[in-house]
């Protein structure tokens, strides 16, 4: 049956930044389709634990703080996960930090902090997992990549530059790996009712603006991020590789 294709009964799910938001919502979707998830971030997400284990399945805390952890403790922070949890299936890239201001002012050390979250430790990430994933000839890897990796913004350079990167990124791990039975795709979430997008939503010509661009008529939520996730977390996604999967309300079509 094509449903029992979305299914992640039994599998293991690395997620970063699932304390709340866009990775709050991915990890306890993860969760209701089958998946143990085990929780990356600098902060204890009790919250996502209690609703993951709520739901029969495990969760596991590896703490971590990607603003400042060298490669070497984001490999041993994997190595946590797949020996806490059993395994390792799935890894999802989702936090991300932002830094306003203009290109002119923007301050070197907003530049450095936002590539080394939204960027290097992407990599590191995947670099770390896709060699534990390639070792058993599947897995899933996806990266939260963004609107701004179709887009310039405005007062975001280093946001910007690293969401592009990500989808350059993801495609070219997908060149490599796919052919070794590693999907790695992303997806562009659009304009969602986060920490990330609060200065936009308090300022209300531009709240105006960007929903009233948004063909949906609304800005997104963490929840529809859910559905996409679990897809391409699933056996449904194995042909999908080095996709951007937008969902955006429509965003982009305009």
């Amino acid at each position: 049956m094509v449903l029992d294709t979305f299914r992640l009964d039994d599998r293991v799910a690395l997620i970063t930044g699932a304390n709340r938001g866009i990775g709050q919502a991915i990890a306890i979707a993860l969760g209701q389709a089958g998946a143990d998830v085990a929780l990356l971030g600098r902060s204890d997400p009790a919250e996502t634990i209690l609703a993951i284990e709520k739901l029969g399945r495990r969760a596991l805390f590896v703490p971590v703080d990607l603003s400042t952890a060298a490669p070497q403790a984001l490999a041993e922070a994997v190595e946590t996960a797949a020996a806490g949890l059993g395994r390792l299936d799935i890894l999802v890239n989702n936090a991300g930090i932002i830094r306003r201001a203009s290109a002119v002012t923007h301050p070197t050390e907003d530049w450095d902090a936002v590539l080394r979250v939204n960027l290097d430790a992407v990599f590191h990430l995947c670099q770390a997992a896709g060699a534990v994933m390639l070792l058993r000839g599947k897995g899933k890897i996806i990266n939260v990549a963004s609107m701004l990796s179709y887009q310039g913004g405005i007062w975001v350079p280093s946001y910007t530059a690293a969401k592009h990167a990500v989808v350059g990124l993801t495609r070219a791990l997908a060149n490599e790996w796919a052919g070794q039975g590693v999907n790695v795709n992303a997806i562009a979430p659009g304009y969602i009712v986060t920490d990330n997008t609060a200065a936009l939503r308090d300022d209300p010509e531009r709240e105006k603006a960007i929903r009233e661009r948004i063909p949906v008529g609304r800005w997104g939520t963490p929840d529809d991020l859910a559905g996409a996730a679990v897809f391409l977390a699933s056996d449904a996604a194995c042909y999908v590789h080095g996709t951007v999967l937008a969902v955006d309300g429509g965003w982009l079509a305009r």
